[in-house]
C-alpha cells in the first residue's frame, strides 16, 4: 500500500499554522476536487455507499474511526471495552461541539442509534447489531447486543453521531430516504462534529466546506481552510481540469489516461489496490423475471442458467481490454485483502463456452432470452464500459441485454430496497466497512430479512439457509481460526451455487497535484484530515 506523506518541513509548517490559529492572517488553503458523481445526500444515514460516507466523514464523525491503514482509532469515544460477551462500554470524549455550538454527549449517541433504525435509514444493519444503547452518564454509554459480536466497533465506524436537539428542531428524527431529494432537510443540511462544515450545497453542481474553528482535534495535519467539491461526470473534462490546474485532485482517473498523466510534471497518480469487489447480481427471488421477454417464470432461479452466465463472461478479457490489466479478476465477493479471503474459493471461474451453451439448452433456453441490466455510469472505475462488455459476451449464449446505465443517484434509487429492488440484473461494487468477510456475507449473501436487516444489499434475493446458519456462527465466534473455517465454508457454498457473477477487485485511481500530500486509504475514502497543501 502506498502513502504519500508530507516532508518534515511541510509537516512543521502545517503544525505552525494550526498552532497560530487559522484566523490570524494565515493564507487560505482551498482544495478544489472532483469525483465522477455527486454525494447522494448529506444525511449520514440515507445511503450506505462508500463515496457518500467518505464525503460525509469531513463533517460527521462516529465513536471510532479508521487510520490510513484501516486500523481502529478513537474518535468521539476515547476508549471502549467489552466486559461481557454481549456488552460494550464506550467512554465519550468531553468538550466536543457540534457545528451549531451545542455539546456532544451520551443522549446524542442513544438518539443516533435509534435514528439508524428508522424507515428511511440505509444503516439498519449497523444499528440493528445492538438490542439496546443506554446512557450511563453524560459521557458513558452501554451497548447491549443480542449475541456476542467480536467486531462491533468496526461495524460502527460509519454510524455517524447526530445532534438530538438539532434533529428534533428541524423535524429530522427519522433518516431521510435517498429518494427524498430536496424535500428532506437533512439531505441538504448537516450539523456534525467534524473538522469541516458545509456552507453551500448545490446538488449535482458544487458543495463548499469551510474549516470548523471549534473542532476538538487540534492535532490533525491538514492546513486546508476551504474545500470546493464538484461532481464532473465526463471523464475527459475531469482529466482536462486536473491538467489545466483548475482541480487539485480528481477521482477516479480512467485507466486509459494513466500513462498520459504520469508524463505530466505537476501530477502524481495514486493507484493503491482497493478492497472493493465488482460483480453482477441476478434476481433469484421473483417467480417472474421483470424487464424480460420470459413470462411466467424466472430463468435466474435455475442454477444452470447462472452457471452458463458465469462460464461465458471472461473476467480476464474484461481486465485486459477494459481495465488495462490494472484489476485483479475474482471468483468471489471479497478482495484478497479482506479478512477471511482464501484462494480456494476466490480464484476466478474458468470460462467454458460449449458447457454454457449446453447448460442453457438443458435449462430450456437454447435461444436465450432478453433481460434488462442496471448499471451506474458514475460510481465505479469504468462501470458502464464493464456492463457493455458483459452484455456483449452474454450475447454469445443468446442472452440479449437491454442496458440501462444511469447516474448513481437514479441507479441506487431504483435497485435498493427503498426502490423495491426494482431490478432483474445489476452491477454493484462492495467493500465491507469492517474489512472483514462477515459484513459481506450479512449484506450480500444472507437471505433477506427486514426485521434483522440481513441481506439488505442482496438485491437479487439469493438465499441459502445453510449459509445463513454459518453466518450466525461467524457472528458470535471469538476464535479467529474457527471463524475463518466457517467463512471459507460459506463462500465455498456460494461459489458452488453460482449465486453471483464476480468480476474483479478494482484499483483506486486518483490524480493529484504533485505538491499536495494526501494519504490514499484502500477503502477509497479521501480523509480531509490528512490533506496538506503547499
Amino acid at each position: 500500500m502506498k502513502f504519500f506523506m508530507a516532508n518534515k518541513r511541510t509537516t512543521w509548517l502545517a503544525a505552525l499554522v494550526l498552532g497560530m490559529g487559522l484566523g490570524c492572517g494565515v493564507q487560505a488553503k482551498t482544495l478544489h476536487w472532483a469525483y465522477q458523481g455527486d454525494v447522494n445526500s448529506l444525511d449520514p444515514m440515507s445511503l450506505n455507499e462508500t463515496f457518500t460516507k467518505g464525503f460525509q466523514d469531513a463533517f460527521y464523525e462516529a465513536l471510532v474511526a479508521y487510520n490510513k491503514d484501516l486500523e481502529l482509532v478513537p474518535a468521539l469515544a476515547v476508549r471502549w471495552e467489552n466486559p461481557e460477551p454481549t456488552k460494550w462500554i464506550f467512554y465519550l470524549r468531553e468538550g466536543v461541539k457540534f457545528h451549531d455550538g451545542s455539546p456532544f454527549a451520551a443522549d446524542d449517541v442513544v438518539f443516533s442509534w435509534k435514528r439508524s433504525l428508522t424507515a428511511g435509514s440505509d444503516f439498519k444493519s449497523f444499528g440493528g447489531l445492538a438490542s439496546e444503547v443506554k446512557k450511563i452518564d453524560d459521557y458513558t454509554v452501554e451497548v447491549t447486543t443480542p449475541q456476542p459480536n467480536p467486531i462491533l466497533p468496526r461495524y460502527w465506524v460509519h454510524l455517524y453521531m447526530m445532534s438530538k436537539s438539532w434533529a428534533e428542531k428541524n423535524h429530522a428524527t427519522e433518516a431521510a430516504s435517498v429518494k427524498g431529494g430536496a424535500s428532506s432537510y437533512t439531505n441538504l443540511h448537516e450539523n456534525g462534529t467534524g473538522p469541516f462544515k458545509v456552507v453551500e450545497r448545490h446538488p449535482d453542481v458544487k458543495t463548499t466546506l469551510k474549516r470548523f474553528d471549534g473542532y476538538w482535534n487540534k492535532d490533525i495535519p491538514t492546513n486546508l481552510t476551504e474545500i470546493v467539491f464538484q461532481p464532473i461526470t465526463q471523464e475527459s473534462t475531469r482529466v482536462a481540469a486536473l491538467i489545466s490546474g483548475e482541480l487539485d485532485l480528481a477521482m477516479p482517473i480512467p485507466v486509459q489516461d494513466w500513462s498520459r498523466l504520469e508524463k505530466e510534471p505537476d501530477i502524481q497518480m495514486l493507484k493503491t489496490p482497493e478492497i472493493r469487489a465488482i460483480f453482477i447480481g441476478m434476481d433469484q427471488h421473483r417467480d417472474e423475471l421483470l424487464f424480460s421477454d420470459v413470462k411466467g417464470k424466472n430463468p435466474f432461479k435455475d442454477k444452470r442458467v447462472r452457471e452458463a452466465i458465469i462460464r461465458t463472461v471472461d473476467t480476464n478479457v474484461i481486465n485486459k481490454k477494459i481495465m488495462r490489466s490494472t484489476a485483479q479478476p475474482l471468483g468471489t465477493l471479497i478482495a484478497g485483502s479482506i479478512n477471511g479471503y482464501d484462494e480456494s474459493f476466490g480464484q476466478p471461474y474458468k470460462t467454458d463456452f460449449p458447457r454454457a451453451k449446453k447448460l442453457m439448452a438443458d435449462a430450456g433456453y437454447p435461444n436465450g432470452f432478453s433481460v434488462q441490466m442496471d448499471c451506474p455510469n458514475d460510481r465505479y472505475v469504468n462501470d458502464e464500459k464493464i456492463c457493455q462488455a458483459v452484455a456483449s459476451m452474454l450475447a454469445r449464449i443468446g442472452i440479449k441485454i437491454d442496458l440501462l446505465a444511469q447516474t448513481k443517484s437514479k441507479y441506487f434509487a431504483k435497485v435498493l430496497p427503498q426502490g423495491g429492488n426494482n431490478t432483474s440484473m445489476y452491477l454493484l461494487g462492495w467493500a465491507p466497512a469492517t474489512v472483514d468477510a462477515e459484513k459481506t456475507l450479512i449484506d450480500l449473501v444472507a437471505c433477506r430479512n427486514a426485521a434483522t436487516a440481513a441481506g439488505q444489499f442482496n438485491l437479487g434475493g439469493y438465499c441459502n439457509k445453510d449459509i445463513d446458519a454459518l453466518i450466525a456462527k461467524i457472528g458470535v465466534e471469538t476464535d479467529q481460526e474457527k471463524r475463518n473455517v466457517a467463512i471459507n465454508t460459506a463462500f465455498t457454498l456460494l461459489r458452488k451455487d453460482y449465486g453471483y457473477l464476480p468480476l474483479h477487485q478494482q484499483p483506486l485511481s486518483w490524480g493529484v497535484k504533485k505538491d499536495i500530500s494526501v494519504e490514499q486509504r484502500a477503502d477509497d475514502v479521501l480523509d480531509m484530515r490528512t490533506v496538506i497543501m503547499p
